[in-house]
């Protein structure tokens, strides 16, 4: 159940957003094998006003926050990380070298999921 949280700064066409959703989810498909019915993805923008990147106001950044369920191993995390980070750059241009993935490892009993119960309740 891969849940992606991602932050750019505001100003990208909506049809390169909607590039970046596609491609995001797509990624963490192919990379970990993740069902795509399980994966989420939420865009924020962020004003360029309220970013700082190495002392530089409004300095281009992309910030992709993951959750997923623990049991993935290393070449897997290492795998959506890098995946990402290219769907990234080639939906809406962001240098890799401005773009940071941070992955939260949870247990099944720490997701929610339909029917209002844990991961683990139904089965995953």
């Amino acid at each position: 159940m891969p849940m992606l949280n991602v932050q750019i700064l505001q100003g990208h066409s909506a049809a390169k957003k909607t590039d970046l959703l596609k491609k995001l989810t797509q990624s963490v498909v192919d990379s970990i094998g993740a069902p795509l019915a399980s994966v989420r993805v939420v865009l924020q923008e962020i004003p360029a006003e309220h970013v700082i990147v190495a002392g530089e106001i409004g300095k281009e950044m992309v910030m992709i926050t993951v959750g997923l369920i623990r049991g993935r191993t290393e070449d897997q995390k290492a795998a959506v990380i890098a995946a990402m980070f290219e769907a990234t750059e080639q939906a809406i241009g962001v240098s890799k070298q401005n773009i940071r993935v941070i992955l939260f490892d949870r247990p099944a009993t720490d997701f929610g999921v339909a029917g209002g119960i844990t991961a683990k309740g139904a089965g995953r």
